[in-house]
């Protein structure tokens, strides 16, 4: 296998579905989408069966000019009318939940017929299926599949099936490819591991996860996908860089802070046991100027 260095890092054998390229390439190409059908009833887990479905446009517009453009990362239909948002986020933010609401509350509110006064009108599902590289709302909650509906707070029972949120949190995925037990738990596997392969696991390596793995390669793309793949590969390591310097750099500095407060409190201890200031400068490093202002 060849590999080609980038940036700070390789390219390796097979994409990697946690960049914009690569989730789109693998998840939401029409030509190939059994893939995707066959991720969203694993998803669902007998919940409900997808049994086709259509790409739909990712740029959202609404039917008046009060409501603001949304950019979905993909976005499909079912059969019945039903509707799937599919979102990576790599970032963590502030108001997440809240854009996810706001997501679903476009594609409901959309479906009121125009002129009628009556409320006659069941409702198509909608859901939001969120792939997600960070804790979800800071939880314990170990947990990798978040299944999330309007519910009755006092008795736990389904006030609506008709619209939810599947949250897919990939850093408490972890286990080892013999521990893969469903469907789902090899999807994990694959969005969380894929990029790592370096060969395709002889138990995922039948019905949709070997087309998958097939669709994969890097060496299949032509020069165009490449060059956005790498480009989308290489943004990624960046942000990736500076959050791991960034963080590094705040724990330096709060090492040097502590450092430094554990030097005062040394100093203050020593000068109320009546060591003379000048000794104490050379056993701690500080001035006399800064001992004697203790």
């Amino acid at each position: 296998m060849t590999v080609t260095a980038i940036g700070s890092g390789t390219i390796s054998r097979f994409i990697n579905p946690l960049t914009d390229f690569g989730f789109k390439h693998l998840l939401g190409s029409e030509p190939n989408k059994d893939i995707m059908i066959e991720f969203l009833n694993a998803i669902f887990s007998g919940q409900k069966k997808i049994v086709d479905l259509v790409f739909s446009p990712t740029e959202y517009a609404g039917s008046t000019e009060m409501y603001r453009k949304v950019y979905f990362d993909l976005m499909c239909t079912g059969r019945d009318g039903d509707q799937f948002i599919i979102e990576m986020q790599c970032r963590k933010q502030e108001f997440f939940s809240d854009r996810c609401v706001y997501y679903l509350s476009r594609l409901v509110s959309e479906q009121l017929p125009k002129g009628e006064s009556d409320w006659n009108t069941r409702l198509k599902e909608v859901y939001l299926i969120a792939i997600l590289e960070f804790k979800f709302n800071n939880n314990d909650d170990d947990r990798y599949l978040h299944d999330i509906a309007l519910m009755n707070k006092d008795t736990g029972k389904l006030f609506y099936d008709r619209l939810g949120f599947k949250f897919l949190e990939l850093s408490n995925f972890d286990k080892e490819v013999h521990e893969l037990v469903s469907d789902l738990d090899k999807w994990f596997y694959i969005l969380k591991n894929m990029s790592r392969l370096e060969k395709i696991p002889l138990y995922l390596n039948q019905g949709i996860f070997k087309k998958l793995f097939k669709i994969a390669e890097v060496s299949k793309l032509t020069e165009e996908q490449r060059k956005l793949y790498e480009s989308n590969l290489k943004a990624k390591w960046d942000y990736e860089n500076s959050i791991a310097f960034a963080s590094k750099e705040a724990r330096t500095e709060g090492e040097e802070k502590g450092r430094q407060a554990g030097i005062l409190i040394a100093a203050q201890k020593f000068k109320q046991t009546g060591i003379p200031p000048v000794q104490i400068s050379e056993t701690l490093g500080l001035s006399v100027e800064e001992i004697e202002k203790l």
